[in-house]
């Protein structure tokens, strides 16, 4: 029996993808382990999506080889993202990897590896499976076990000009309504209460494979699993929203009233440059829309500062979105330049610390914003599921409400009461009381 360990670097949706791995390799008599000196066979699953992401990808490929000197290791594997655009270049310039496997190749990796040679071999698939025809995989959920990322398409048909996803992902493809509920109702049977559905673009689903967006069917099949309590949209683009998606968030109470909606800018220009397909008033207009209708919606976004060309005047027309929009999470990026995209070859590229500084500058606006809205938040009752126990502080529960997703969010701080003794998974009702910096501070109130 072999033991493998599988490093997952990226996004959610590549952790999806190295759970899936794991469960492959269980189901064929190989052991896991977390312990990289342990480990006969080592994977890490890339993320090549910016600059850092690179980086960071490939000095974890360095990390771990040297437990092919240090360890047992008898075979270091990388798959993703990164591989399926570079995989010429990194197998020159690392030697010390034995195998490389592209982004879809990850369900066929166990027989990949058991067919390996001693030779040094390349595999890379440029032609895109479509998951709905092979039905799910085994997987390993490695989050807490109260909730759980639910994949819903592979690859990405935007095209926006900054980006390498579909070249790395292919083009947009659904799972089917009935395979997804499948793997939904295995999660919710494991323990999983909350739902968080993934893909490049959560609200594209089923375009490609019913003709139609068909994500409110989706969501009311999902919506419909008796142990499934919060379902969380993310990755949520703006264009394909209409009254009927509006209306059933607003409806369903399973469906977290929380968006993740990547906006990207808040200047025309620029947002066409990026080719996103919207205009600032079409936003705007949305963004009032969901709030009309749905009042408690917290809205996620993130945004692109520094894209080629970008003028103070257009910087600061995003600026002053940002302040008329109070948007409630924001994450800012310098833009990122990448090879084969249509904006690396775009004119007025600006410097680096140029671009930092105007991430900065919007990040240190948005804290305001952040806070105020937080202090309007005191005094609140809400529904949180404990997510973790203190690993510091005995009797702090760090919570959730809809309002947080795992990860990218802040806390709602509570300590216990004595006579109670919560765990993960748990729901209660809080007030909020304050505010520690980025966090809720609360107390229970039943």
């Amino acid at each position: 029996m072999q033991k493998v360990s599988i490093l997952s670097l990226g996004c959610a949706k590549n952790l999806v993808h190295s759970e899936t791995m794991m469960g492959l390799f269980q189901q064929q008599g190989y052991e896991l382990t977390e312990q990289y000196d342990e480990a006969e066979i080592i994977i890490i699953n890339t993320c090549g999506f910016v600059n850092a992401a690179k980086e960071e990808s490939i000095n974890a490929i360095l990390e771990m080889a040297q437990w092919k000197e240090q360890g047992v290791c008898k075979l270091l594997v990388a798959v993703g993202c990164l591989v399926q655009k570079y995989a010429q270049e990194l197998a020159a310039e690392l030697p010390e990897v034995d195998i490389f496997v592209g982004t879809n190749d990850y369900r066929q990796i166990v027989d990949i590896i058991a067919n390996h040679k001693d030779e040094q071999e390349i595999v890379v698939h440029t032609n895109w499976t479509e998951e709905s025809k092979e039905g799910n995989a085994p997987r390993i959920v490695t989050t807490p076990q109260h909730y759980a990322y639910l994949r819903i398409s592979e690859g990405c048909d935007n095209n926006c000009t900054y980006c390498v996803i579909p070249e790395m992902q292919g083009p947009y493809r659904s799972k089917t309504i009935e395979q997804i509920k499948e793997e939904a109702v295995l999660l919710a049977q494991q323990g999983a209460s909350e739902l968080i559905l993934v893909a490049q673009d959560t609200s594209y689903y089923g375009k490609d494979l019913y003709g139609r967006f068909a994500l409110v069917d989706l969501l009311k099949e999902l919506a419909s699993i008796p142990e499934v309590r919060w379902i969380r949209l993310l990755y949520a683009y703006p264009n394909n929203f209409d009254d009927e998606m509006i209306d059933y968030i607003a409806s369903e109470e399973k469906i977290c009233k929380y968006l993740d909606i990547p906006l990207q800018h808040g200047d025309d220009e620029v947002l066409k440059r990026m080719n996103r397909k919207i205009t600032v008033e079409e936003i705007k207009s949305l963004i009032g829309k969901l709030r009309s209708r749905i009042p408690d919606i917290t809205l996620r976004s993130t945004f692109i500062v520094g894209f080629p060309g970008e003028t103070e005047e257009q910087y600061h027309n995003l600026l002053n979105f940002l302040e008329e929009m109070q948007l409630d999470c924001v994450g800012a990026f310098p833009y990122s330049r990448e090879e084969g995209t249509p904006a690396n070859l775009m004119d007025g590229h600006l410097e680096e610390d140029e671009k930092e500084k105007r991430a900065e500058n919007l990040m240190d606006l948005q804290y305001d914003t952040m806070y105020r809205k937080h202090e309007q938040a005191i005094g609140q009752r809400r529904l949180v599921k404990v997510d973790e126990l203190s690993p510091d502080i005995p009797g702090l529960l760090l919570c959730r409400s809809q309002g947080e997703a795992p990860d990218v969010d802040p806390w709602i701080l509570v300590f216990e009461e004595e006579d109670h003794d919560y765990q993960p998974g748990d729901y209660v009702t809080v007030e909020i009381t304050g505010l520690d910096e980025y966090d809720f501070v609360g107390e229970i109130v039943e």
